[in-house]
């Protein structure tokens, strides 16, 4: 009887169906013994309160959670990657290291948030509230920075940087210098 191999198309569809059924499964992680971790993947929580929560180890990608409530959350080094946060109140939020890339964040209040190193390529800042934001080496969209730019005034109370200067925004307001470490 001959052996038989999977084509790397078959392999390829396999992997792929494997990883939708397990991404589609609720997880909890567990953090120490009898500590659960949240995992909101694909989830609607539209309106939930996680005001103070500590959430830096759950998964928060492809959620909806328009007009929710994650004023003062720790969310650093999460991933929120194609979620949607429409309206939602992020005052004081720390999203430092977090993939945000391609994240809906119209209309939220980002006042006093830290920012720093998150990468949000992709993702909407339209109408948002960023005073006192600290947006230090994080990743933005040219047009998201400069938009920002308009708009940034404050010093996040957390850091002690400026907006604008978080933003590496040049003296005039429609100009912006993309922001990289060590320059």
């Amino acid at each position: 009887m001959k052996a038989r191999h999977l084509s790397p198309l078959l392999l390829m569809r396999l992997l792929v169906l494997f990883l939708c059924f397990v991404l589609a499964t609720p997880v909890l992680a567990v953090l120490d013994q009898g500590e659960e971790v949240p995992n909101y993947v694909r989830s609607d929580i539209t309106g939930f309160d996680f005001h103070g929560q500590d959430l830096s180890k759950s998964s928060i990608a492809g959620a909806v959670a328009r007009d929710a409530n994650f004023s003062d959350v720790d969310l650093h080094g999460t991933v929120l990657t194609l979620s949607d946060l429409k309206g939602s109140n992020l005052q004081g939020i720390d999203l430092t290291d977090t993939l945000s890339d391609r994240v809906n964040f119209q209309k939220t209040d980002l006042r006093n948030a830290v920012l720093i190193n998150m990468i949000a390529s992709g993702s909407s800042f339209a109408g948002a509230r960023i005073e006192g934001a600290d947006f230090t080496y994080a990743v933005l969209d040219s047009d998201d920075q400069r938009n920002l730019c308009k708009i940034a005034d404050g010093t996040n109370p957390k850091t002690g940087v400026a907006t604008r200067d978080s933003l590496e925004c040049s003296s005039q307001t429609e100009g912006y210098k993309p922001a990289l470490p060590g320059s």
